[in-house]
């Protein structure tokens, strides 16, 4: 009897320190660098450019600030564009549990830029607020680059771009999804906070309540057997 509870200690302990480390290391967000092929309306033309975009989510307070980073520039201007005249501003297109578009936009550039020269966006800034849980995706819309008092250049990605971040939105109070029915009023039930738990994202959750199963189980199983051996 002594081996046999040894060895159920031991299951049970592994079992749990398994479903806590996969908890733990569940990624809140997974970004990629996408390449975005966007074609641009400008005053001299159209214009197309491949630009790497990435985009990135840092959560503060209730909401979350989101910057666009581009690796290369999108468009050029046959003139001389002074310092503080250009400020570009783009979407970002919603998608998973949300819906809509995000805002962002970037400071004038610091320094003159040439004639015929690829304009450097820079990073764009924007705040996206969460109306409810759930994964959340953001991917590059319509870029506009603001120079000389017009919308110099209006460019839309021609290539369906993949999502270049997708986040797991949490803590968001009341922030079910929205088709989950409310819990009854004995408080048994699903809760009507949740999401339906359908991705590899969702299965520490449900190792971690494995594991929480088994401990209770594993230990139910010792006192028993204590119990059993005293008699």
């Amino acid at each position: 009897m002594p081996n046999r509870r040894r060895t159920t200690a031991a299951l049970t302990a592994a079992a749990a320190v398994a479903g806590a480390t996969v908890l733990a290391g569940a990624p809140a967000a997974h970004a990629a660098v996408v390449d975005v092929n966007y074609a641009c309306e400008t005053k001299i033309g159209p214009k197309s450019a491949v630009s790497p975009v990435d985009i990135k989510a840092v959560k503060s307070g209730s909401a979350y600030t989101v910057t666009m980073s581009f690796d290369k520039g999108v468009s050029d201007s046959p003139v001389e564009l002074p310092k503080g005249v250009m400020t570009p501003r783009a979407e970002l297109v919603l998608g998973g549990d949300a819906s809509g578009t995000v805002k962002v936009t970037g400071t004038p550039n610091t320094a003159a830029i040439p004639p015929d020269t690829p304009i450097r966006i820079g990073t764009l800034t924007g705040t996206f607020t969460p109306k409810k849980n759930g994964r959340v995706t953001f991917t590059a819309g319509t870029l506009t680059v603001h120079a000389l008092g017009m919308d110099a250049a209006v460019c839309t990605p021609k290539n369906n771009p993949e999502p270049s971040l997708e986040l797991q939105v949490t803590g968001v109070s009341g922030g079910g999804s929205g088709d989950t029915a409310p819990p009854p009023a004995d408080g048994s039930g699903d809760s009507g906070g949740e999401l339906p738990r359908t991705g590899p994202l969702d299965s520490a959750p449900a190792l971690g309540t494995l594991g929480g199963t088994v401990l209770l189980t594993g230990a139910a199983g010792v006192l028993w057997l204590t119990r059993r051996t005293a008699r």
